[in-house]
């Protein structure tokens, strides 16, 4: 969790992405714990109802469960629930607005195809 807040977006949203990042990038596994809300507090140097705030999104999510008295612990799945969250935001915020444009344009399937193909993601 090494990343920075930024005034972009609220800040317990950033930390339930820090989290899912973690996850993603096994950093976190799963049935590991995470860090506790006093934790991200401290290190992130807000207030702990912000960090738990975030904390339990993921929980709510499925993404994160509680062992009362121990802490919050990454849940079975959570990886592949992090990915298809991803994957269908990704579908919505640029995939649809991708093709509503390209509609617009009058770019036709095939056209389309080919300059993703072409484009070099590496770059």
């Amino acid at each position: 969790m090494n990343e920075i807040l930024n005034q972009e977006k609220s800040i317990y949203l950033q930390i339930s992405e820090m989290i899912e990042n973690d996850i993603l990038r096994d950093i976190l596994y799963e049935e590991e714990k995470v860090p506790s809300t006093n934790e991200l507090a401290k290190f992130f140097k807000i207030n702990p109802a912000t960090a738990a705030k975030g904390i339990n999104l993921l929980a709510g999510e499925g993404i994160l469960y509680k062992k009362r008295g121990i802490g919050m612990f990454v849940a079975q799945g959570a990886k592949e629930a992090v990915r298809k969250k991803r994957k269908d935001a990704f579908y919505e915020n640029y995939i649809k607005t991708l093709l509503v444009e390209a509609k617009s344009l009058g770019i036709r399937e095939e056209e389309l195809i080919e300059m993703i193909q072409r484009a070099d993601v590496n770059s």
